[in-house]
Order: C-alpha cells, then structure tokens, then sequence
C-alpha cells in the first residue's frame, strides 16, 4: 500500500499506516494490535529461538493491506448513532403536525425520548451479541432494527408507528455504540489506535450535523419530515453490505479456534508478509491468558469491580457535565444574542462539535488520552460558569446575549476535544479481554441511563432552581470530574491493550 506522509482532513497521517523499519526499531510489531506488543519485544528469551527465527518472522517490505476501509464501514454505524440522535431536533415540529398531537407535549415527550429507552436496551445486548456472533454479524444484524426503524418513522400514519420505529432505532444505535469502538480498537495498530478510536467520534458529530442540515428544507415543505427519516435507511444498508466484505476481528476468530479465518481476516488487515508475525504474537498471548469468557457477576468481582466502575464513572460524568442540557437550551440561548433561526443555531453547535473531534483525532495520540480529558473538563467547567454568570450577574446584562454564546461554543467545543470521543475509546483499551464487551455494555448502559434521567428531568430542573443554578451545577460536576481523572484515570496512550490490562488488574 503507498500512501503519503501527509496528513489527510481528519487528522490522521496515512503514512503511519506503513509500519516498518522505524516500528520495529522500538520493539514494536503489528502484535501490538492485539495487545501483545511486550511479548514480542521479549521474543527471543521467552522462547529461546534463535535470531534467524526472529528474523524470519519479521518481513522486510510493506505491508500490503489496509486497516482505514473497514474503520470507515464501521464508523456507519456511528454516523447513524449520531442522525437519529439529532433527526427529531428538526422535525418535531412538523410531524407533530402531521400525526396531529401539537398540542399534546406527552406524546412529543415519547416520540423523542423513546430513542433513548431502546438504545439503553441495545447497549446492553450488543456486547453480548459481539461475543456471540462476532463483530462483522453484529454489525449486520444492527442494520436490520437501524433500517426498519427509519422506515416506520418515515411511513408513519399515526403516533404509535412512530414511537415503534423510534424504539427499533433506539435499539439500533444502542448496540452500534458498543460495537463500533470495540471493532475500530481490535483492527487498529496500537500507534494511532487513539487517532481511529476518536473517529467514531466524529463520525457521531457529522451524523449530528448531517441531521440538522437534512432539515434546512422543512420550512418550505412541512412534510419533508419523512424524507428526512427515510434517509437513514440508506447508511443502514451499506452498514450491512459493507461488513460483508470487511474482516471479522483477527482476536475474536482466534478465541473462537478459528485459527485459518485469523489468518485471513490478518492478511486482509495487514497484508500476507505480516500474516506469521500477528498470528505467533495472538499465540503468545492467548497462553498468557487462557481464562474462560467473564460472565455478568464478574464484573462486580472485587478483580475486575475497579476498573468497570471507572468506565461506568467516565459517562456518568459526561451526562451530568451537562452537554445534552446545553444542546437542548442553546437555541434559547442563540435567540438571546439575536440569532433567531433555530436551524442557524443547531448548526453552528453541530459545526463547533465536528470541528473539536476532528482537533480531538489529530491530538488523541499525541497528547494522550487522560491530557485530553483534564483540558476538556477544564474549559468545560469554566464555560459553564461563564454561562451561570452570563444568566446571574446584572453588570454583565448588557453583553449577556453574547457572552451566552461564546460560553456554549466553548463549552461544545471542549466537550468534543476529550470527553467526548475519549470514554468510548477509553473503555476498549482499559477493559480486559475476557470482560471488555460486557463491561463496555456496562458503561454504554449507564450513558444511556443518564442521558434518559436528564431529558426527563431538565426542564423541571429550570423551573424550579433557574437555568444560571442550573450552569453552576454543570461546572461543579466537571470540576470534579477533573480531581476524578487526575487520580483514577491511567494514560493508555502508545500501550499495547495486554500492557493496559497488567497495569489495572492485579495478579491472580
């Protein structure tokens, strides 16, 4: 594979993608995507082989496969995570209209809410179904809710078609929001496992954004609603044509014995010439660590209980940080600064996100995973309290319209540099093998849980302690979240997923 050293929109740099000379020079090999890498740098005495069977193992030409395609498919099912997450912002209105409940405010309530129930649902099942039936099927049974669900919105002729197919989409976007991390961080070189993990991320955001912009119409055509849901049903089909033709995840076929699909899923990723080399480390580390599957009690087992809680923690913290209330209200807030148009406002909140993931990918690797969290937390805590005081302090009355603003393009902006695109990332490499897509379905279950919990209650919230209260709350919380990180949080950046996995677990 040729490719250059530039790097290319999304802040990636192709040409890492050519690890060679300059990574085995560190002691590295492409067993590092599997979390073997300090097994291979102690090779020879472990094994007692000789030079020339070391040699021999590692190829001397560029690897010929290709690792950004398959991301690229995967990362579907975070741009639908992202479009039906954001497609209801739009078009409430409208089909409120249409299915006649504009003045019902509880079935609105349903109708946007519902999503969140059935994606607490699949972030629960789908690491299961990972384990089961694999990641590339996964993902191909995904599109099947992802797909129905966009079409019952968009035929729908009454409210109870439409909150079914909210449900089922729901469901779906549950399950890519567990799968989609975990595939990208099993197929990734560890050297920009960072930089592709954070693409889900982005691609989360442009789903957003893609939402908002697909509703530019609506004003001129009220019932461009349906189109606007119909649409999603396309990336849900290429979701599932694409896993057809995408490698299953080299670890998991070798867990399951099947050892000559590893090797082929291996030669797809990486090119024939690595094929000897990952399938001797994936050896070594599976008779390192030859436990059974954890089951769901593990999880709370004074062994692995520390770690789990500290994922489950990661998005508790990003719910009550706040950032699906400061979506929620900033058309509020834009309306104060004279920006009227709501579909102006959503956009340029969704055009702050996609701009912070894509810095948030070039730095993922570079500064690390932790250093990403503490600033982001940090400039989120003070564009809350920039917000509370912009909506309390009567000497700032006169300039509180665009102070409003530039505290909540702050605050978007800081949330998509780290504690955004970090948590999801985060879990895949701090987990262990035998609990990570359960304890990933933990931690997914508790964000969903909470970013139920608040849209139920915010607006009852304000009501009853002011919006300014409100802010304050939000940068207390991401202070802590600060003091939390800085002492609970281990930086994974450049470890192998086994030199992780040694660091958090004790010994047994």
């Amino acid at each position: 594979m040729s490719m250059s050293n530039r790097t290319n929109c999304i802040g990636l740099r192709p040409g890492s993608f050519i690890m060679e000379t300059e990574l085995f020079g560190r002691g590295r090999t492409f067993g590092a995507i599997f979390g073997s890498s300090p097994k291979s740098r102690s090779l020879r005495n472990r094994l007692k082989a000789s030079d020339e069977d070391i040699e021999n193992l590692i190829p001397s030409n560029k690897p010929s496969g290709t690792v950004l395609p398959y991301v690229s498919v995967a990362c579907l099912g975070a741009f639908l995570f992202g479009y039906h997450l954001g497609v209801v912002n739009g078009a409430l209105e409208y089909l409120a209209k249409d299915l006649g409940i504009t003045q019902n405010a509880v079935l609105q309530g349903w109708i946007v809410s519902t999503v969140l129930a059935g994606a607490t649902v699949g972030s629960f099942t789908g690491g299961a179904l990972a384990e089961k039936f694999g990641r590339t099927r996964t993902f191909q049974l995904d599109a099947i809710p992802l797909a129905i669900g966009g079409f019952l919105c968009a035929t729908a002729q009454g409210v109870k078609t439409m909150i079914i197919g909210r449900l089922l989409a729901g469901v779906g976007i549950g399950v890519a929001s567990a799968i989609v991390p975990l595939y990208i961080s099993e197929i990734s070189p560890t050297e920009i496992r960072g930089a592709l993990g954070s693409v889900n991320q982005l691609f989360i955001c442009i789903g957003i954004l893609t939402a908002l912009l697909a509703g530019l119409p609506l004003a001129k055509n009220p019932i461009w609603w349906r189109t606007m849901f119909g649409i999603s049903i396309v990336p849900s089909i290429l979701l599932a044509l694409g896993m057809t033709i995408s490698p299953e995840s080299p670890r998991w076929l070798f867990q399951q014995g099947k050892i000559s699909e590893a090797e082929k899923a291996v030669k797809k990723l990486y090119g024939k010439e690595r094929v000897a080399l990952v399938m001797h480390d994936l050896t070594e580390a599976s008779q390192s660590s030859s436990e059974p599957e954890a089951g769901w009690f593990d999880l709370f087992s004074s062994r692995y209980w520390k770690v789990v809680k500290v994922g489950a923690t990661l998005f508790f913290l990003q719910q009550f940080a706040g950032i699906n209330a400061v979506v929620y209200y900033s058309t509020s807030v834009f309306r104060s600064a004279g920006i009227t148009s709501d579909v102006a406002a959503s956009a340029l909140v969704g055009a702050s996100n996609v701009f912070g993931a894509v810095v948030a990918s070039f730095l993922m690797d570079r500064q690390g995973r932790k250093s990403l969290l503490i600033t982001s937390y940090s400039g989120m805590a003070a564009s809350m309290l920039l917000l509370s005081l912009s909506f309390s302090w009567k000497v700032l009355a006169p300039y509180s319209g665009i102070l409003a603003v530039l505290g909540t393009i702050l605050y978007v902006l800081s949330f998509s540099l780290g504690a955004g695109p970090v948590p999801p990332l985060l879990l895949t490499e701090i987990f262990a093998s035998r609990i990570r897509a359960k304890a990933i379905s933990l931690s997914l279950g508790t964000h969903w849980i909470c970013n139920f919990v608040i849209g139920l209650y915010f607006l009852s919230v304000v009501n009853n302690f002011g919006i300014s209260s409100v802010y304050l709350g939000f940068s207390i919380v991401s202070v802590l979240a600060f003091f939390y990180i800085a002492g609970n949080v281990v930086e994974t950046k450049g470890r192998s997923l086994e030199e992780i996995e040694r660091a958090l677990l004790p010994a047994t």
